[in-house]
């Protein structure tokens, strides 16, 4: 059977972004990489949310590759709720990819721009497909993969955990070998390294810390524009015996966690109000109807007579304020929304937290309890520090504009086409 040797993971910041909203989980079996989005309130919020459903690890099942997809289901279902429940995370999201690694496959599942790659036998193969949108036109043939690299788009995801209340998840189970290489990484590497780069750092005679420290240093070399985060494995090939021998302390702490959840509850466990007269009891009330200490029988509570049914004129008073009521609610409906409506169709350029030029959707306003009157809607490369002031101050004033003019001049920005 095979377990996994060696391992190594890390996240780092990168040399353009003031947080991290990466989040990880290299815990063998199973490893998980999550990058967040919505920024620094949200972001790293909806990648821990999802890391944190895996934290419990996969249950001994015949097939771990809907294991996974559940558990990444389950993930996008809170993220959704919360988004929802929480307006400074409203449009949070996250990319998702795990692996689990079995006694003979390795299962994936995964979502948007993530990645997960093998490295067999000197040769790296990439094992995911990016939900994004240069990937789908590089798919459909409407781009080639150098023009991808520089696409202004090219951080636009099509795919991710929590902006839908349900979410299409990619799964796959491969045979795995002895000495196989897994890569699981954000694209805060993969945007920075290329993967002739990626192959030639893993195939070399180094542990796996020295080269996911090597990858992570690559990265922020080529400039860090986003978060990196490397998680590496090593995989072996050992007896049945020597691997039972052998199991991790986490592993056999797990296997206790298991044995304590199915374990049959006590009797204390099943009433814990039992020592109390269970759930409600008042040690001095007298149930009415049943039989005092001594054999006597408790008088019955008198009964409290009935209420006159309410005229007919006041009835259809109450129905009229009913009606007044939900008209009122109606119209104040109609108006919120075509308030909502009409916010959601303008634009305006400013910089996020992290000083980076951001098309945001919607008018920079706030209201007196703090809900934002925008949300972030694209997140350029280009730092507004360096811009020059007269540039600075035109670009950045908060007019309102269509999305058509708005996404024309980030672009634009971004291509260097503005002096």
């Amino acid at each position: 059977m095979l377990r996994v040797a060696e391992q190594y993971a890390a996240t780092d910041t990168g040399r353009q972004r003031r947080a991290n909203e990466d989040a990880l989980l290299a815990r063998s079996p199973l490893f998980v990489v999550a990058d967040g989005m919505g920024g620094a309130q949200a972001g790293e919020v909806a990648s821990q949310i999802a890391v944190d459903h895996f934290r419990g690890g996969v249950e001994q099942t015949s097939d771990p590759e809907h294991a996974l997809a559940e558990l990444a289901r389950a993930a996008n279902a809170r993220i959704y709720e919360r988004s929802h429940t929480h307006s400074e995370q409203a449009g949070m999201g996250t990319t998702l990819t795990a692996v689990y690694v079995g006694e003979g496959e390795v299962s994936i599942a995964h979502v948007g721009d993530s990645r997960a790659y093998l490295l067999r036998s000197g040769e790296l193969t990439r094992l995911t497909e990016d939900h994004s949108l240069v990937d789908e036109l590089m798919r459909q043939g409407r781009l080639t993969p150098e023009e991808a690299v520089e696409h202004p788009q090219r951080s636009v995801i099509t795919r991710a955990l929590g902006p839908e209340g349900t979410v299409e998840v990619d799964t796959l189970t491969f045979p795995a070998r002895d000495g196989d290489v897994y890569l699981v990484c954000s694209d805060g590497l993969t945007s920075m390294v290329a993967e002739d780069e990626l192959a030639a750092t893993l195939a070399s005679p180094r542990s796996l810390q020295a080269a996911g420290e090597a990858l992570i240093s690559a990265a922020n070399a080529a400039g860090g524009r986003d978060n990196i985060t490397v998680v590496l494995l090593r995989l072996e090939e050992v007896s049945v015996g020597a691997a039972a021998a052998t199991g991790t302390d986490d592993d056999r702490r797990a296997d206790g966690a298991r044995a304590a959840a199915t374990a049959p509850p006590t009797e204390q466990a099943r009433s814990p109000l039992a020592s109390r007269g269970g759930a409600g009891h008042d040690p001095d009330a007298t149930v009415v109807g049943a039989p005092a200490v001594g054999g006597a029988v408790a008088p019955r509570a008198p009964r409290r007579p009935q209420a006159p049914a309410p005229p007919a004129r006041a009835r259809r008073f109450r129905v009229r304020r009913a009606v007044v009521a939900l008209s009122v609610a109606a119209v104040l409906g109609l108006i919120g929304a075509g308030a909502y409506v009409a916010l959601r169709s303008v634009y305006f350029i400013g910089t996020n937290d992290s000083g980076l030029v951001t098309l945001y959707r919607g008018v920079p306003f706030r209201l007196p309890f703090g809900l934002a009157l925008y949300s972030d809607d694209y997140v350029s490369g280009v730092s507004a520090g360096s811009l020059a002031p007269a540039r600075r101050h035109s670009l950045l004033d908060h007019s309102l504009r269509s999305q058509s003019n708005a996404a024309a001049l980030i672009r634009s920005l971004e291509l260097g086409q503005l002096e």
